[in-house]
């Protein structure tokens, strides 16, 4: 898996975000992502995040949610982390709300590359210590230096 300093800019990261619900979420998620990366409208960038969502949801459990999904005009991976001032419903298989969010886009042909990333940021996020660490942050800046100071996980 890329580090996530890879994927992340300090633009794309945000600390105790006000997240109501899910898709106030998302349209949240599309605006940091399409106000940073000029290719990425905010219009496809929502639809692609909605549209994976509605196969099933990206909740992890524990309050971790990764949205994610593969999207034209995008020409590397490209995460947005946030954690959430309050946790939102979000179908987790264990019910628990969540706070803490990752979201991955990846190129739309990226198949092997999206699965790669996915499961390293999966294996990351599985760590208790780690998201606890997160949640604790109360800025955006010492978020993404948090964040992308983090080790990953080998596959």
């Amino acid at each position: 898996m890329q580090p996530l300093a890879d994927l992340l800019t300090p633009e794309r990261t945000a600390s105790q975000v006000p997240g109501v619900s899910k898709k106030r979420l998302f349209e949240t998620l599309a605006r940091l992502i399409s106000d940073d990366q000029i290719s990425l409208s905010y219009d496809e960038v929502l639809s692609q995040l909605v549209a994976r969502e509605k196969l099933g949801s990206t909740g992890l459990g524990e309050g971790i949610a990764i949205p994610h999904c593969r999207i034209d005009n995008c020409s590397q991976p490209t995460g947005t982390l946030l954690t959430l001032a309050e946790p939102i419903d979000f179908d987790s298989p264990d019910n628990q709300p969540v706070d803490l969010v990752f979201a991955l886009l990846v190129p739309a042909e990226a198949h092997q590359q999206h699965l790669e990333t996915l499961a390293g940021l999966a294996r990351l996020f599985s760590q208790p210590k780690f998201c606890d660490e997160l949640r604790k942050v109360q800025g955006s800046d010492e978020l993404f230096k948090l964040a992308t100071q983090a080790q990953a996980v080998a596959p």
